[in-house]
């Protein structure tokens, strides 16, 4: 007589519940945090503190083995420097939040895509809707007179997302490594490169440094403690109890918290026709995410 593993209840528990929202919580403040940090420090310094303090906290993880080190060395260099340097490049040539922070979530439809041309997987058709859908959303909000003058925020924004992406097509055909001693991996290539490369482009580290805020350093803080550490830790918890398709859904909310953060708190300015743009991108992005529920749930991400 073979015995089975005790099924996991089909409804989401209130822990469960609880995680998802602490996570969207943390992931939205993150994105507010990263234009509160950029606004005082350079951007590629910013993305160096940050993950200088992610490394210390996960150096107990990075330890052999390293299976298939040439696929892990794309995951943390595209996934790592490449994305995050982007990223924080983004919110610092931006004047709102909301638009960085709704085009970042492209790297779901970006995934998709992706796998399509690279892995020859195949690409379903409300998917492909749901990408047509949340290009448009982009354009859409875009063109809003008030946005246009951030398009090149938005550019590197979706640059960022569509490496994000590749990162997360590279992780399908990787040997499954343990979700901390990645991040940590991450974070040991990600801190150097990062440094160097504002050694190299930036200028007055020292002065901007000496005159940060409170609140700058609080939100270095925040992005190297609480998201890429704590949520990224509740992430992992999740997706080992639940399919990743059955929680990344939840997850989109996350820009929902940095547009109203940046409305209600850092003066964003959400005419109709962004709040119009944000939501076929979201809702573009929502149909990718439920027709690929093979997708990952991006937990190294923020």
């Amino acid at each position: 007589m073979t015995q089975t593993r005790p099924l996991i209840p089909h409804n989401l528990s209130l822990l469960e519940i609880a995680a998802i929202v602490a996570v969207i919580v943390i992931w939205g403040v993150n994105n507010a945090a990263a234009k509160v940090a950029t606004d005082s420090l350079p951007p590629l310094m910013t993305g160096s503190l940050r993950f200088a303090l992610t490394a210390l906290c996960l150096t107990a993880f990075i330890r052999p083995p390293f299976p298939n080190w040439k696929s892990l060395l794309l995951i943390v260099g595209v996934g790592g420097p490449l994305h995050y340097g982007l990223i924080y490049v983004a919110f610092w040539l931006a004047d709102d939040v909301s638009p960085v922070s709704v085009a970042a979530q492209l790297w779901i439809p970006f995934t998709a895509l992706f796998a399509f041309l690279l892995l020859g997987e195949r690409l379903k058709r409300p998917a492909l809707a749901g990408l047509a859908v949340a290009f448009v959303g982009v354009v859409w909000m875009s063109a809003d007179p008030h946005v246009l003058q951030d398009w090149d925020a938005i550019l590197v924004g979706i640059a960022a997302a569509a490496a994000w992406a590749l990162t997360t097509v590279i992780a399908r055909r990787t040997t499954s490594i343990p979700p901390l001693k990645m991040q940590g991996l991450l974070a040991m290539v990600t801190m150097p490169v990062l440094a160097l490369a504002s050694l190299a482009f930036e200028r007055d580290q020292i002065a901007a440094a000496l005159s940060a805020p409170p609140i700058a350093w609080a939100s270095v803080l925040w992005g190297g403690l609480a998201s890429s550490v704590v949520a990224t830790t509740l992430v992992f918890w999740l997706v080992q109890r639940r399919e990743a398709g059955r929680v990344t859904p939840y997850l989109l909310a996350t820009p929902v918290v940095s547009i109203l953060i940046g409305w209600g708190l850092m003066g964003d300015v959400l005419t109709p026709q962004i709040l119009t743009g944000a939501a076929l991108t979201m809702g573009g992005v929502a149909i990718v995410a439920l027709a690929e529920r093979g997708l990952r749930a991006g937990a190294a991400k923020a």
